[in-house]
This record gives C-alpha cells, structure tokens and sequence, in this order.
C-alpha cells in the first residue's frame, strides 16, 4: 500500500509544473513531519502518564516527587514538539 502511494505522489508530481511541484510536495512534507511530531510528543507524554500512575500506586508516598517529575517530563516533550512543529513551519515557508 505505501508503495503505491509514493508511486501516485510521484506520477501527481511529475504532471505538475517545477514549481507546482515543489509547493506541492513541501506541503506534504510539513504534513507528514507535523503529523510523526505530535504523534511522538502523544505517545511520550501517554508513557510519562502511564508510568508516573504505577509509581504513585506502588509508592503512595512518593506521589508528590512523581508527580512533579511527570509534569516536568511532560513539558520538556511539549517544548519539543513545538520546536518541532515550529522548525517545519519554517522549513515550508522557505
């Protein structure tokens, strides 16, 4: 299935004019990068989340230092993801 779609995406590209082409393409480009970003900065957070609620259920006690770790990890994903995203913006404006 994915080598017929690569196959179409390059027969469409290949009909379109240099330029047409390369917009068209760069807009698949940010689409793909930008939907892998936010499906990784997902799954990161969803395990961050994951793990920190079975620490706090074996550890009751250490919910709090769990708590705050989560939240920091959590954030540092977010900041990544959103370097992510703003660096493919940026890739398809130039």
């Amino acid at each position: 299935m994915l080598t017929t779609t690569i196959l179409l995406l390059q027969e469409t590209a290949m009909s379109l004019e240099p330029q047409a082409a390369k917009e068209y393409l760069s807009l698949l480009g940010a689409g793909l990068g930008l939907g892998l970003t936010m499906i990784g900065a997902g799954l990161g957070i969803a395990w961050i989340g994951s793990q920190a609620v079975q620490g706090i259920a074996r550890q009751p006690e250490a919910a709090g230092n769990i708590q705050t770790s989560a939240i920091i990890l959590a954030a540092l994903i977010e900041g990544a993801a959103l370097f992510a995203l703003v660096i493919t913006l940026l890739y398809k404006l130039l």
